[in-house]
C-alpha cells in the first residue's frame, strides 16, 4: 500500500502549534484571565486560588515572603517571553490563523473529553458507586469560573509540564526506557498524582472511589494529550473541559 504524506499545512500546524510562540502565546491569555480574576474576587474569596497555584507559589513565598507571588509570576513571564522571543528569532513567523485552529482543537477534544472520561469512569465505577459531588461546588459561580480557568494553567504547569516531563525524564535516564515506554509510565503515574492532588489541603474532597476514578481517568487523558500536543492546547482543553463540566452541574 502506498504511503501519502500529510499535506504541507496540517503537517505545518501539527508542528507549529507545539512551538512555543504558539503553545506559549496561546496560554497566556489563560494566565491573564485567571489573575485578574482572582484579584478582582480576592475581597469576597478571602484571597482563595486554585490548589496547584498555591503550591507552584508556596516555594517562592518561603523564599522572598509576600513578594513571592509576584517574582514567581516576574520569573513566569520572563521565561515565556524568552523562549517565544528565541522562537521567533529562527525566523518563524507568527500566523494568526493558527491560534483560531488552536482553540478550535482545544473545543473539540474538551468535549470529547467530557463524552469518553465519563463514559470509561461510568463503566470503571458501575459495580460500586456514583462520583461525589466537588467540595468545590460549593463555591458561587464566578469563583468556579476563576477556578476552572486556574486548572487549566497551573494544573497543567504543575502535573504536566513539570510532573510528567520528570517522570519522562527519569523513565529514559534511569531506567533506560525507550519512548512508548516512558510515554505510558508518565501518563499513568502523572494521572494518579493529579487524582490524589484533589484531596489534598482544606479545601480538597473528601477522598471517594468514584471521583477518584473521574480524576484519574481524565488525568490519563491530559497526560496523553500534553505529551502528544503539548502545553497550549492541554491548558485550554483542560480548562474548556472544566467550564463545560460547569455549567453542565450548575
Amino acid at each position: 500500500m502506498r504511503l501519502t504524506p500529510l499535506p504541507s499545512t496540517r503537517r505545518s500546524y501539527w508542528h507549529d502549534s507545539r512551538a512555543p510562540r504558539y503553545s506559549l502565546m496561546f496560554a497566556l491569555p489563560l494566565l491573564i484571565l485567571y489573575e485578574v480574576m482572582a484579584a478582582a474576587l480576592d475581597g469576597e474569596t478571602g484571597g482563595l486560588r486554585n490548589g496547584a497555584d498555591v503550591m507552584l507559589k508556596s516555594v517562592f513565598v518561603r523564599v522572598f515572603g509576600g513578594d513571592g507571588p509576584l517574582v514567581f509570576g516576574a520569573l513566569l513571564i520572563g521565561l515565556i517571553t524568552w523562549l517565544v522571543v528565541r522562537d521567533i528569532r529562527k525566523g518563524r513567523r507568527i500566523e494568526p490563523a493558527t491560534f483560531v485552529l488552536m482553540f478550535a482543537e482545544s473545543l473539540v477534544l474538551a468535549l470529547v473529553f467530557g463524552f469518553v472520561v465519563g463514559v470509561i469512569s461510568a463503566q470503571l465505577l458501575s459495580p460500586f458507586q456514583t462520583v461525589a459531588l466537588s467540595a468545590t461546588q460549593r463555591l458561587d459561580f464566578p469563583t468556579r469560573i476563576m477556578v476552572s480557568l486556574g486548572a487549566g494553567l497551573y494544573e497543567e504547569l504543575l502535573f504536566r509540564v513539570i510532573l510528567v516531563g520528570a517522570l519522562l525524564w527519569g523513565g529514559k535516564k534511569f531506567f533506560g526506557w525507550g519512548p512508548v515506554a516512558s510515554g505510558i509510565f508518565a501518563t499513568l503515574g502523572g494521572a494518579l498524582i493529579f487524582s490524589a492532588f484533589h484531596y489534598v489541603g482544606p479545601y480538597g474532597d473528601a477522598l471517594d472511589a468514584g471521583s477518584f476514578t473521574f480524576r484519574a481517568v481524565a488525568g490519563v487523558a491530559f497526560s496523553a494529550l500534553y505529551i502528544v500536543r503539548g502545553f497550549g492546547i492541554t491548558a485550554w482543553t483542560h480548562a474548556l473541559y472544566d467550564l463545560i463540566l460547569l455549567l453542565m452541574r450548575g
